[in-house]
């Protein structure tokens, strides 16, 4: 398996301090969500090629996916995500799927939902990259949001129908969502692209909190699962010394 950092894992530094991190640590990639930040996108695709570590994942411009009026915009922030993937060579894309709309029945917008991916599809699977849609919790830090459980992501995806429309599995908003994590995120292993870990509560690094990420990290692992998994939590010390920490305390066990 391969691990990634989230953007603002040091505070206030840019992309280039955490790549040079991410490749002093040993990991793989950098999550980088607002791609449209960055001050010169062909800049840091070269820095990326002279440290050998890459932006892994990024976001697409967000527009909610259950809102019919709002499909051709989300697909033009599809393209333009595509566009700067294709320069800095990312293979993965989170989309979130917006708030639950008042007066609409939850079927009609999750069919507004499968649609609207379905015409995403063609475009990921041209580009080679991987769109991945995230469901989030609902209890503590995304009141409203549309799709917070995994078999209902695992049902969209399924209708959808493409090798390019996948997962991505929080295992942090599925812990407070669901709870069963370890069925859950090797269970629907098909259809995951990648996982992000945080302890719960208080979305902190593994290891602070109720969550066995050494086992849940080795059943993951028995899988063949050989993707991304991204550290995206804050952090109880130094960011430095909680990575050591989680290398020394987890890794060394899950390896």
């Amino acid at each position: 398996m391969k691990y990634s950092l989230c953007i603002g894992a040091y505070s206030g530094q840019d992309e280039i301090y955490h790549l040079e991190k991410i490749k002093e640590h040993g990991f793989n990639g950098l999550e980088y969500y607002a791609w449209w930040d960055l001050n010169d996108m062909k800049k840091t695709a070269k820095e990326q090629e002279r440290i050998g570590v890459g932006i892994s994942a990024t976001c697409t411009k967000f527009i909610s996916l259950v809102d019919e009026s709002l499909r051709d915009a989300y697909l033009e922030g599809i393209r333009q995500t595509i566009e700067a993937c294709q320069i800095l060579n990312i293979r993965s894309v989170i989309s979130q799927t917006g708030n639950v709309l008042e007066g609409v029945s939850r079927d009609v917008q999750k069919q507004t939902m499968v649609e609207t991916l379905k015409r995403c599809a063609p475009l990921f699977e041209e580009a080679g990259i991987v769109l991945e849609i995230e469901p989030l919790n609902g209890l503590v830090d995304h009141q409203g949001h549309f799709l917070q459980r995994s078999d209902d992501s695992v049902d969209v995806i399924d209708q959808v129908g493409s090798p390019n429309v996948k997962l991505v599995f929080d295992v942090y908003h599925q812990q407070i969502t669901e709870g069963n994590v370890i069925r859950n995120a090797t269970g629907y292993i098909d259809r995951i692209n990648h996982y992000h870990i945080a302890d719960n509560p208080g979305r902190k690094q593994p290891g602070t909190g109720e969550l066995n990420y050494v086992n849940i990290l080795k059943a993951i692992k028995a899988t063949g699962f050989s993707g991304f998994v991204g550290l995206e939590c804050g952090y109880t010390v130094d960011t430095d010394t909680a990575i050591e920490q989680f290398k020394n305390e987890i890794l060394s066990q899950v390896e």
